[in-house]
């Protein structure tokens, strides 16, 4: 699935970066829908989008990661990375589910109240608080989560990648 080589440089190395902003781009734009819905009329379809294109690249990236898990030297820290790596699709199905529901929600409570009423105080006035707050946690917590995910899988790749490589002081 997907190239494993891009001009010669391994695919992951390249892919990764996509992971690297959309993943945690996704979070934050989610996180900011979940808790203003008035927010949500001007990211509209994009959100889902977004977190579609995320969540896209992540197996396409732990795919090129595992063809080049085959050809470097395996030691801990690499399979340290490559086990993390692995741990992130979880989180960006999630993203892209939630990310999905909040925009539906939004939706549908904009559709629903009369067209005197501003199209942003529409949504928020009809989508219900408690379904507000509910939306507004689960955000918080997965965008979060995958945050940390992301940083925990960066820093082991770069530990794999550059243990042994510099010194650090100059020759």
């Amino acid at each position: 699935m997907g190239p494993h080589l891009i001009n010669g440089i391994p695919a992951h190395v390249l892919f990764v970066h996509v992971v690297v902003v959309l993943v945690p781009l996704t979070a934050l734009c989610l996180i900011l829908c979940a808790v203003r819905p008035s927010l949500m009329r001007r990211f509209g379809l994009a959100l889902p989008i977004l977190a579609l294109v995320s969540l896209v690249s992540v197996p396409l990236t732990t795919n090129a990661g595992e063809w080049l898990e085959q050809h470097v030297d395996s030691n801990a820290l690499v399979r340290k990375h490559a086990e993390l790596g692995d741990q992130l699709l979880p989180w960006a199905v999630a993203l892209f589910l939630l990310a999905t529901a909040v925009w539906w929600t939004y939706r549908r409570a904009a559709a629903r109240t009369p067209d005197a009423m501003a199209p942003t105080d529409r949504a928020a006035a009809t989508v219900h608080l408690p379904l507000r707050v509910t939306a507004s946690a689960l955000s918080l917590i997965i965008g979060v989560g995958a945050g940390i995910q992301i940083y925990r899988i960066g820093d082991s790749g770069a530990k794999a990648a550059w243990h042994d490589s510099y010194f650090a002081t100059t020759r």
